[in-house]
C-alpha cells in the first residue's frame, strides 16, 4: 500500500472494480490523517533527523489512543541518498511485516517539509533502560528476551530482510513487559540464500566482522549482534570495547572472547558459537536460519509457540500508571515541552519525489472503516498477478551524484577515531556509511 494504489474491492457487486485510493480518498471526513490529527503529550526521544513524541489521536478512528509519532525532517534526510534509502526502507519494511515481537505501523503521511510515521506506543520503555537498572540480566531472563528477539528475526529472515542494528536501544518493551523491534532504518532487503550486500553500516560494538571487514554479508550478522547483545545482556558490557572506534574494531577482528567464570555451560557455548568470526561456521547461518539457534540447549525450557503467543510471563512488567505514563523513558527527553517545530522548510521538486508513496494506512484502519466506506469506483483491467502496487526502494538505487552527492560530514577516519565515553552503561551510536 502507497499514498497511490489500487485496491480490489471484494464484494458481490464490484468484483471487477478497482478504486483508486490516495490520501485524501482514504482520509475522507473522520480519518483526514494529518498532524492536527494528534495532541502532543511528551517527547519520547531525539535524534539527528527528528523527534519521537507520545501523542493522542483527537479525532476519527481510535480517537483518544496513544501512539508514538515519529518526525522526520525531510530536508536534512535528502542531504545524502543512503538516509534517504534507508528512510524509505523503514516505511516500506514496516508496512509488510507483522509480528508479536516487531513496532506496529498504523498511519504514515507527509507535509511539505516532514515525515510522520504513527507507531504503537511501546510504554515499557527501552531494554537499555532496563538493563541499565539491573546492571547483568539472570539467565532465566537473558533467555525470555533472547527467545522473542530470535522469532522476531527470524521473521524478518524469512521474509529476505536482515535488521543489522541489533542493540538494547533498539529493542523495546510493551507495557506487559513483551519486546518489540523498532528502528528498521538500517535494514537491508532482498537478502535470500546465498545474497550479500556490502554496505557498513551499524553500531560499531555489535557489528560483525565481515561488515567491518567490507567482505560482503547476509543475515549471519544479525545472529553475530544476538551473540554481543546475549554477552551485554548477562555480563554488563558489549564483548569487544575500548576507548575509541578503530580500537574496538580490532578487537572484534583480531581478539578471543573472554567468558567470565559465572556463565552457565549452555550460555558459555551459544556466545561462543553465535561469536564466530567466520560467518560460514556461525550458528544460524545455515539455511536453516533461526531454527539451529532453538535448537540449542540454552532455550531447552522455552515452549517455542507458546513463547510466540505470548502466553509466557515477562520476567519484568513496567510498572505504569496510566497509558499515559512516560516513566520508562529518558527524562532528558519527557521533560522537554512537546513541540513539533514548524513546517516552513522547502525541498526541491527532485528531492520530494524521493518520498511519492509514502503516505499509510494499516489494513486494520482500513478494515475499520469498511462498512461506512464512500467511495468513486473507476473501472480497471484486471491486474496481472505479477503486478505491484510499489517498488521497493534500496539504498543501491540512489546515485551519489547529482542531488544526492554528500555535501559534508565526518569523514569514515574520524568517525573511527572518535573516543567511545566508558563510565557506566553508555548509549552506542550507530554508524551510517556515507
Amino acid at each position: 500500500m502507497a499514498g497511490i494504489f489500487e485496491f480490489d474491492l471484494e464484494s458481490e457487486d464490484l468484483s471487477d472494480v478497482e478504486v483508486k485510493l490516495t490520501s485524501a480518498v482514504v482520509n475522507r471526513d473522520s480519518e483526514r490523517i494529518g498532524p492536527d490529527s494528534f495532541e502532543l503529550l511528551s517527547v519520547l526521544g531525539k535524534g539527528g533527523y527528528g523527534k519521537v513524541f507520545q501523542v493522542r489521536k483527537v479525532q476519527g478512528s481510535q480517537t483518544g489512543k496513544i501512539f508514538a509519532m515519529k518526525v522526520l525532517k525531510k530536508a536534512k534526510i535528502v542531504c545524502n541518498a543512503k538516509d534517504t534509502a534507508h528512510t524509505r526502507a523503514e516505511r516500506e519494511i514496516l508496512e509488510t511485516v507483522r509480528h508479536p515481537f516487531i513496532v506496529d505501523l498504523l498511519y504514515a503521511f507527509q507535509t511539505g517539509g516532514k515525515l510522520y510515521l504513527i507507531l504503537e506506543c511501546l510504554s515499557g520503555g527501552e531494554l537499555f533502560m532496563q538493563l541499565e537498572k539491573e546492571g547483568i540480566f539472570m539467565e532465566d531472563t537473558a533467555c525470555f528476551y533472547l527467545g522473542e528477539i530470535v522469532l522476531a528475526l527470524g521473521h524478518l529472515h524469512s521474509n529476505g530482510i536482515i535488521y543489522r542494528d541489533l542493540k538494547p536501544e533498539n529493542i523495546m518493551l510493551n507495557h506487559q513487559g513483551h519486546i518489540k523491534l523498532t528502528d528498521f532504518g538500517l535494514c537491508k532487503e532482498s537478502i535470500h540464500d546465498g545474497a550479500v550486500t556490502h554496505t557498513f553500516c551499524g553500531t560499531i560494538e555489535y557489528m560483525a566482522p565481515e561488515i567491518l571487514t567490507r567482505t560482503g554479508h547476509n543475515r549471519a550478522v544479525d545472529w553475530w549482534s544476538l551473540g554481543a547483545l546475549m554477552y551485554d545482556m548477562m555480563t554488563g558490557s558489549p564483548p569487544f570495547t575500548a576507548e575509541n572506534r578503530k580500537k574496538t574494531i580490532d578487537k572484534i577482528l583480531k581478539c578471543k572472547i573472554n567468558l567470565p567464570p559465572y556463565l552457565t555451560l549452555d550460555a558459555r557455548d551459544m556466545i561462543k558459537k553465535l561469536l564466530k568470526k567466520n560467518p560460514s561456521q556461525r550458528l544460524g547461518s545455515s539455511a536453516s536460519d533461526y531454527k539451529d539457534i532453538q535448537k540449542h540447549p540454552f532455550f531447552r525450557h522455552i515452549n517455542w509457540d507458546d513463547l510466540l503467543n505470548r502466553r509466557c510471563e515477562p520476567p519484568y512488567k513496567p510498572c505504569l500508571q496510566s497509558e499515559e505514563d512516560v516513566s520508562q523513558f529518558d527524562t532528558r527527553f519527557t521533560k522537554q515541552p512537546p513541540v513539533d517545530s514548524p513546517d516552513d522548510s522547502s525541498i526541491s521538486h527532485q528531492h520530494e519525489h524521493a518520498f511519492a508513496g509514502f503516505t499509510y494506512v494499516a489494513p486494520s484502519v482500513l478494515e475499520s472503516l469498511k462498512e461506512g466506506f464512500s467511495f468513486e469506483p473507476r473501472t480497471r483491467p484486471a491486474r496481472r498477478h505479477n503486478s505491484s502496487p510499489r517498488t521497493p526502494i534500496s539504498p543501491l538505487k540512489f546515485s551519489l551524484a547529482g542531488p544526492f552527492a554528500k555535501s559534508g560530514g565526518d569523514s569514515e577516519s574520524d568517525l573511527l577515531s572518535q573516543p567511545i565515553s566508558t563510565p557506566g552503561r553508555n548509549k552506542k551510536q550507530k554508524v551510517r556509511r556515507r
